[in-house]
């Protein structure tokens, strides 16, 4: 087991509209953002509580690390729960269980006037702010947007731990085919070097975040998140106007998405072995390249 090469994350306790342009948007670095949220109801009220207070009997589906098997779709719910039975495990006990991309305008309308959209140069789309929930020591698994948007990820309740990887990093991160994440089976938080040795190249950068932190994670990055409490987060998402970036989200929302669906439906757990060998031997192919 080894530890990756990792940077702390740059800090701004405040920022104005043109250093975030200059000096993040266009290098497209991230940045994380302490102040941004202050002024926000949400900062003041958001919390497992008050989320559980507006729950309900709603019922929302549950996802967990296990890895996907034969004909399971790539993101599939595990389970399904009440939403306030749900943060009651969340606040007594770890479960691997998640949310995963809880629709806010049209699931919980209400918490949309506890927050504002910052004027930082981001053409944020309205109307799919989304939260992700988790449990103390629950991960989720390393991946990237598949609609390739701009984040701006705002962090409540609790501590989380975020590692960040460029684009340009994918190369070393054994990426599945026609998928936005790696395989399954390798543990981010303490990567095996000899199973995967590509992954001693890998450099990262480490962001830890606490209640009300927002961090800006450019187009295209690469994110491993582990909770280190029971919380939730927001994300806000800004779409690229880059004509190669917005062909690239097309095909992954237009054909990838649904090509990978319908192998798997086909071929099942062949199709994912295929994959995962692929995967193997692409990387494999980089390293050697790379100590020629």
């Amino acid at each position: 087991m080894g530890q990756f090469k990792l940077t702390a994350v740059k800090r701004e306790a405040n920022i104005t509209k043109a250093d975030f342009i200059e000096n993040y948007y266009k290098p497209q670095q991230p940045v994380l953002i302490e102040n941004l949220t202050k002024d926000w109801e949400a900062y003041t009220k958001w919390n497992l509580d008050y989320i559980q207070s507006l729950a309900g009997d709603q019922v929302v589906p549950l996802y967990n690390n296990q890895v996907t098997k034969g004909k399971q779709k790539s993101a599939e719910p595990a389970t399904e729960m009440k939403l306030f039975d749900y943060i009651e495990i969340l606040k007594t006990k770890p479960t691997d269980l998640r949310i995963f991309f809880y629709d806010v305008m049209k699931k919980m309308p209400v918490l949309a006037k506890d927050f504002k959209y910052p004027d930082i140069g981001l053409k944020f789309f309205k109307r799919l702010p989304v939260l992700f929930f988790g449990s103390k020591g629950s991960q989720v698994l390393a991946h990237f947007d598949m609609d390739l948007a701009d984040l701006l990820h705002v962090h409540f309740h609790g501590t989380k731990r975020v590692l960040l990887f460029s684009p340009e990093q994918t190369k070393f991160l054994y990426k599945i085919p026609f998928a936005v994440h790696n395989l399954e089976d390798i543990d981010m938080a303490n990567p095996d070097f000899e199973k995967y040795p590509a992954l001693k190249q890998v450099k990262g950068i480490e962001v830890y975040m606490k209640h009300g932190d927002a961090l800006y994670m450019p187009s295209g990055y690469w994110h491993f998140v582990e909770y280190l409490d029971g919380g939730f987060s927001m994300t806000l998402r800004a779409f690229t106007k880059k004509p190669l970036t917005a062909i690239n989200m097309l095909y992954n929302l237009f054909f990838m998405r649904h090509f990978e669906n319908i192998m798997r439906k086909w071929k099942g757990q062949k199709w994912i072995d295929y994959k995962n060998e692929w995967a193997v031997k692409n990387t494999s192919n980089t390293l050697k390249n790379l100590e020629q």
